[in-house]
């Protein structure tokens, strides 16, 4: 059962088949991915109750978001180091225990330590990023484009399925019925974590360059490497309009008179097109420049946003604005990771890729975090809008001129 770093294709067992790793690790993106996407059918609910300002549910999932980033290479790192499955074993049990956490929370801190530190160090130890870590440790290249996309598409696919499932929960039992049993739910991820268990890594005279390197020879390599800095600074972008949108988008749609469940099923559009755009991006990816797929999927974003926040908004603009950016929603990913394991190879993958997150997830907090403190300053969150606008051209032109070809080594000479 166990893999060796030099043939991702040995990773199978007797029962743990590239298929079945798939499968379980497209669930363990579901399940981690759709709560979070969920939390913004919270904030009027639990505001009117405790009488917060939107700025202090704002700043809860801004440090959710930002200790998620911060997390993201430490549980990278650990995982690369001595394998997946105690870190999401650990990940699931801190994100269950957040929600529960935030399920009984009657004061602000409580709130910030359970929907900010636990779900935001959870998701670290249990999200997509490492279940796409796992895949390009695990399956063999031919396989790795469309897997990547697969998970990443699971990921929207518990968005879609959580939006309007969290909302109905909320109007039929209450907000503190809704996250005890999404809690209970994440508790599913531990049994599944086994089948997409990678081993310690070991040293061996037999590996590759890439394979021999030290944690800090990696760090180097890739800071030192332009089109990964550039790669980076993009990735935050992508951060900065996800996080304020599922945020922040519920709650501006109450606000011009749309209702919860439109404003449901608008999340969950968002989550069903993303299906669409991560596998079709994951297929585009093995055809076009992966550079220029970014480029314009930062393009598509911002001038979605433009149309949406010119015109008046109706329930029909609404979904059709969910629609587009699910289309471009974490369509990012697949392209951003397949980057990470082009140029530097699979050893430090997840590592790499929970640096590149961390740019992500400081987008993701000053999203959320903005979004709130603007709207209790102005009652209006056009100045956010407008800010995810610039930030998407500029995300465009950034990605350009990226460099797509593995980095190069020097080859170790024999004495």
């Amino acid at each position: 059962m166990a893999v060796t770093s030099g043939d991702p294709s040995s990773a199978v067992g007797t029962w743990r088949t590239p298929l079945v790793i798939i499968i379980c690790g497209c669930l363990i993106a579901l399940l981690s991915f759709g709560p979070r996407s969920s939390l913004g059918f919270f904030v009027q609910p639990m505001s009117r109750e405790f009488a917060w300002g939107r700025d202090v549910f704002g700043l809860a999932l801004a440090l959710q978001n930002l200790l998620w980033g911060l997390g993201q290479p430490i549980a990278g790192a650990i995982a690369d180091r001595f394998g997946i499955l105690r870190v999401m074993i650990v990940g699931a049990l801190l994100y269950a225990g957040g929600l529960l956490l935030m399920r009984y929370s009657t004061v602000p801190l409580s709130l910030d330590i359970g929907a900010g530190v636990l779900i935001g160090f959870g998701l670290s130890g249990c999200s997509f990023n490492l279940v796409l870590s796992a895949f390009s440790k695990l399956l063999p290249p031919e396989r790795r484009g469309l897997a990547l996309g697969a998970g990443t598409a699971a990921g929207s696919f518990g968005q879609f399925l959580f939006a309007p499932f969290g909302v109905a929960m909320i109007d039929n039992f209450g907000w503190q019925a809704a996250l005890t049993v999404f809690a209970l739910l994440m508790l599913l991820i531990v049994p599944l974590s086994l089948a997409i268990a990678t081993p310690p890594a070991t040293s061996s005279s037999n590996v590759s360059v890439a394979d021999q390197q030290s944690f800090k020879t990696a760090l180097a390599e890739a800071f030192g490497h332009r089109s990964y800095v550039l790669l980076v600074l993009g990735f935050f972008t992508c951060g900065f309009q996800l996080a304020f949108i599922t945020v922040h988008l519920p709650a501006y749609l109450a606000d011009r008179g749309v209702s919860s469940q439109t404003g449901g099923w608008v999340v969950a559009a968002i989550g069903l097109f993303n299906i669409i755009g991560s596998l079709g991006v994951g297929w585009l990816q093995n055809k076009y420049p992966k550079r220029y797929i970014l480029s314009l999927i930062y393009l598509t974003r911002a001038l979605a946003i433009i149309a949406f926040i010119s015109f008046p908004i109706t329930t029909f603009s609404a979904i059709a604005f969910g629609a587009i950016s699910g289309l471009t929603w974490l369509s990012t990913v697949p392209p951003t990771s397949a980057l990470v394991a082009l140029m530097f190879g699979t050893r430090w993958f997840a590592t790499l890729y929970g640096f590149a997150f961390v740019s992500h997830q400081v987008g993701g907090f000053l999203g959320v975090w903005l979004g709130g403190i603007v709207f209790e300053q102005f009652g209006s969150y056009t100045p956010i809008w407008w800010l995810s606008i610039l930030f998407g051209v500029l995300s465009a032109l950034i990605n350009l001129p990226i460099v797509e070809r593995p980095v190069a080594r020097a080859v170790a000479q024999p004495a």
